[in-house]
């Protein structure tokens, strides 16, 4: 599994334009092999945002960003700002699923 983390400071107004995108996409089909996304903003930092998604593999991800700019990425300049993007393979999880008890 892959997790991206797309962040960056938005100027005034900025996110109120992020949570409408972030809302609207919801109602777009997502892109295969997408787990789950969170849009964050930072507890001490009102101007400090996230994107956070999880992709089943790195294939996954790379289908999605070979058919043009991600959707994230638009959100945040839509929004005024140039996220950065970090990418971490996850190597293990807590809780860890259990066998199905009969």
């Amino acid at each position: 599994m892959i997790l991206t983390i797309l962040e960056a400071q938005l100027p005034p107004g900025g996110a109120e334009s992020l949570q409408g995108a972030y809302a609207a996409a919801g109602a777009e089909a997502l892109p295969p092999g997408l787990v789950r996304t969170e849009l964050l903003r930072d507890a001490r930092d009102a101007t400090r945002w996230r994107i956070q998604t999880w992709w089943a593999s790195r294939d996954a991800l790379e289908a999605m960003r070979s058919a043009g700019t991600p959707a994230g990425v638009r959100m945040f300049r839509a929004a005024g700002a140039e996220p950065t993007l970090s990418l971490f393979e996850v190597v293990d999880g807590l809780p860890r699923p259990t066998a199905t008890r009969r």
